[in-house]
This record gives C-alpha cells, sequence and structure tokens, in this order.
C-alpha cells in the first residue's frame, strides 16, 4: 500500500521564545517516524516522509494530494497535537479515502482521547508502531477488519472499539535500521548550536525503555514490565557504520542512559576505537551509572560531551522527583567527565512539587558551583501518562493549554511556587550561569571553529534580550487548572 508519514509544520516560535530560540533551536532525526517507515518499506509499502519542520503546510497537502496514499500516519507530541487534529481534518478535504492514523507520545498517552471527539481520525497507535502499522496495512490492503488488531483504537462501523495492547518489541535487533534515506538533505538536522562538532549528525538509540521511575518521566512501559530491552553490541556498531557510510560524521546516542548496564557501555566505547571508526559522538547518562575509567574510555572513542540530567540543587527536590541520585553524585560525575576531558550538559528544573523560590535560588547556586559547560533550565511538565500528570491535584495546577507542554512554558506551577516564579527564576538562572566572567572567559578560550563562533554569537544574542526584557519566559495566554 502507499504509506505517507507525516510530521506536522512546526516554526521554532511554536516551542521556544522567539528572543532565545537561536540558541535553543534543534531539529532531531524523528527517530520513531523512521523506525515505523523503514518496518512498512521492509514489509513491501511504499512509503513518504513529509516532515513539516521544512515543509509548510500547504506544501505537505499538495504532495500528498498528488501522492494519494492509501495511509497516512500523523506523528503527534503534546504541544503539537492540534497540528495533528488540522493535519487530518485537512488530509480528509483533500479525499475521505486516506486512512489517518495518529502516533506519538501524545496518542500513546490519551488514546482514545485522540479519536471519541476528533471525526477526521479513523486510528489512534497505542504503543510501539512498527509492527502494528505492518498489520494495520496489511489488514486494510485485504478489506479486513481491524476489530482485534492489537495496539490500536479504531473507528469502525460508528463505534470506537479499543484493541488489546501490544506487547513490546523484545528482540529489538530484529528491527530494520532507520529510514533515514528519507529525511532529504542530512545537514537539516543539527541539534542546538555547541551541542555538536561535526555535521551531519545521525541520531541512533542503542535500547529502549527504562528502568528507573522518575516522577515526570513518560514510558510506553508504564509499570516497568520490560526494564531495558538493549540492542545487541554488533548490531549497534553496524547501524553506526551504516550511518559513515552514509556521509554522517557525528552521533548522538539518546538512549535515557547509555550507561545503564556499565559493562555494555564500556564495551560499545572500546569496539568504537577498535573498529577505528571516525565520528565524534554525545551520550547521557545517569550521575551515578559513571565513573573515570568508563568517562575516559568514552573520550578514547571520540565522545566529546556528556549530559547529565542534574534537575536540582536541593536534596529533597532530587527525592519528591524519585531521581535516585545525590547532589554529591552529580559533583562527582561532572569533575570525573571534566577530568575525561568530556564537555558536560547539565538540565536543571524549575516548578518541582514542593519546590520553593528559595530552592530555586538553591539550584542556581548550585549549578554555578557545578560549573558544567553547558546548563539549561526548564519548566518542570506533566505529559500525559506521567505520574505527574496523573496526581495532578496532588502537586499542583497544570495548564488547559497544550501548546505549554514543551518544557519552556510553565505547563505546571506546584502548589508552592507560582507560574510567575518559575518564569523569573529560569530568566534569572540563564543571566546568572551565563553572564559569569569566569564563564565567559572559558567560552573565549575555547573558541576553535566558525562553529563554536556562531554559537557564541547566537548566545550573546539570547543573553542581549534575557537582560533587556523580563517577561522572556511568559505566555500571557497560559491558562491553568485543577484537573
Amino acid at each position: 500500500m502507499k504509506c505517507a508519514l507525516i510530521i506536522p509544520s512546526w516554526i521554532p516560535e511554536d516551542i521556544f521564545s522567539s528572543k532565545t530560540a537561536g540558541s535553543q533551536i534543534n531539529y532531531w532525526q524523528p527517530l520513531g517516524t523512521l523506525y515505523v517507515a523503514s518496518a512498512l518499506i521492509q514489509a513491501g509499502h511504499e512509503v513518504r516522509f513529509y516532515n513539516g519542520a521544512f515543509m509548510p503546510h500547504q506544501k505537505i497537502m499538495s504532495e500528498i494530494s498528488e501522492f494519494r496514499p492509501d495511509i497516512v500516519g500523523i506523528y503527534s507530541t503534546t504541544f503539537g497535537w492540534d497540528k495533528a487534529v488540522f493535519t487530518a481534518s485537512e488530509l480528509k478535504k483533500i479525499s475521505r479515502n486516506f486512512f489517518t492514523v495518529v502516533g506519538g507520545p501524545y496518542p500513546v498517552a490519551v488514546q482514545e482521547g485522540c479519536i471519541t471527539d476528533f471525526p477526521d481520525i479513523d486510528a489512534v497507535v497505542t504503543g510501539e508502531g512498527e509492527l502494528t502499522m505492518i498489520e494495520l496495512a496489511d489488514r486494510l490492503s485485504e478489506n479486513l477488519s481491524l476489530s482485534g488488531l492489537k495496539g490500536t483504537v479504531i473507528r469502525e462501523d460508528g463505534r470506537i472499539i479499543k484493541n488489546p495492547a501490544r506487547e513490546l518489541i523484545t528482540d529489538v535487533d530484529s528491527l530494520p535500521f532507520p529510514a533515514r534515506e528519507l529525511l532529504g538533505d542530512a545537514m537539516d538536522y543539527i541539534p542546538p548550536p555547541a551541542t555538536y562538532k561535526r555535521k551531519p549528525v545521525a541520531v541512533i538509540m542503542t535500547a529502549r525503555g527504562c528502568n528507573r521511575n522518575c516522577l515526570f518521566c513518560f514510558q510506553i512501559d508504564r509499570e516497568r514490565k520490560y526494564g531495558i530491552r538493549q540492542r545487541s553490541v554488533d548490531n549497534v556498531m553496524q547501524e553506526i557504520e551504516l550511518c559513515l557510510s552514509q556521509g554522517y560524521r557525528e552521533i548522538k546516542f539518546i538512549d535515557d542512559t547509555l550507561a545503564a548496564d556499565y559493562d555494555r557501555a564500556l564495551e560499545i566505547a572500546h569496539e568504537i576505537k577498535k573498529r577505528g571508526l571516525d565520528f565524534t559522538w554525545f551520550a547521557s547518562a545517569c550521575v551515578h551509572q559513571v565513573d573515570l575509567r568508563l568517562l575516559k574510555a568514552f573520550k578514547e572513542a571520540g565522545c566529546w560531551a556528556i549530559l547529565f540530567g542534574a534537575e536540582s540543587g536541593v536534596q529533597e527536590n532530587l527525592n519528591t522527583l524519585r531521581k535516585g541520585i545525590t547532589l554529591q553524585q552529580t559533583r562527582e560525575a561532572v569533575k570525573a567527565a571534566q577530568k575525561a576531558g568530556l564537555t558536560v550538559y547539565t538540565p536543571f528544573l524549575f516548578g518541582i512539587p514542593g519546590q520553593t523560590f528559595e530552592d530555586g535560588l538553591k539550584t542556581i547556586e548550585f549549578a554555578c558551583e557545578l560549573n558544567p559547560d553547558i546548563a539549561n533550565f526548564h519548566a518542570l511538565t506533566p505529559f500525559p501518562g506521567t505520574d505527574l500528570f496523573d496526581n495532578i491535584d496532588q502537586y499542583g495546577t497544570m495548564s488547559e493549554n497544550l501548546i505549554d507542554y514543551t518544557y519552556q512554558g510553565a505547563a505546571f506551577v506546584p502548589h508552592s511556587m507560582t507560574r510567575d516564579e518559575i518564569a523569573t527564576l529560569r530568566q534569572l538562572a540563564f543571566k546568572r550561569f551565563y553572564s559569569r566572567p569566569s564563564f565567559i572567559l572559558k567560552r573565549l578560550i575555547s573558541l576553535r571553529n566558525l562553529n563554536d563562533l556562531k554559537a557564541a554569537v547566537t548566545g550573546v544574542r539570547s543573553m542581549f534580550w534575557l537582560w533587556l526584557k523580563n517577561d522572556v519566559f511568559r505566555h500571557a495566554e497560559s491558562s491553568s487548572r485543577n484537573k
């Protein structure tokens, strides 16, 4: 069958403040969609991909009208749901025969809520999409009923049917590699300035799932029954080598933590070095899962940067988030990574349940004490499907406006703070951290190439607005309610 996969059109200002978008914008390779595409292609279906990050809505609709697909899959995050609904509506105006199915984090979490009140949506994928989309396409091609199709909510004969959940894929080596050939110009897909060394940048996930239980984290495996489903090291190496043969020069490993299995992480690093693979790479890890030995092995294998989810400078806040780490472990991990020669990134959160404005100030002090190379300061977000969202009354209030669900707008306000205090803390944190003379001197000394210079310029531009305006992170139209 002819299948179209769409990420609805969006612009940076839909997510980021217009004053700071230049230093925050990123265009990730949409790995989930590319995995679904490769599975459909392997099953013999024709697939085209339309990325609204680079295509205006009307151009997508024009090309869809010409392609005339049998099935259209629409990807949606929480903040992008309105755009997904609009896209489905516009597709049905072209042809009522297009079978529209939605998937992605928001549909997986909300499930039948994505179809009940939206007549232009024919089905929802409620879990991993690869096997589900293959079976859906096969059934439609044979004019078979979708009743009983695992991993879906469907509209059939005027009824909405919630089919049984589909088991998660345990043999992740069995999946074909993401269909990056559908992306177009690989140079378009770049992370934020200062977060990559070489272009083009590929994104790889070496494992699925997480066995931790953070308050704000969304996982398809809500009960953590499957744990972490790891790909074999050899399978990971095959994908790395394929990416290099396609011209990619840097890789971002986007596992929740690459170091969940210490020995496996060490083996991946050793294997990259053993094979003499020439690429730079970036990874994330939990602070209590690394040590100097592992971080040195990463560095020797071409890793240049690592992200640690520091989140807060107050231990009580970390406990509330169920991070399972201590402030001292964060200090030690950052020191070890810097000693190994790695660039260190540490994101922090404001709006944690029970967090006070004074706690936020302590977090800013902690960020400056850690002195990572880059720090980011987000608003805690209650994404659907998380424990934070499900127990919102216990923790605070949440916004009715889905466009706030980006870590940028304060979609969640704990009982212990106000929305204005969260916005004030975010702006104050960026100003204090990035205006330190020691940090500025360090950045000037580290400038090595044109990419470094461009990153510095966008950073200076963002800092200009942060100092000039007091409302950079405020959204006037946001509203909150008790769930």
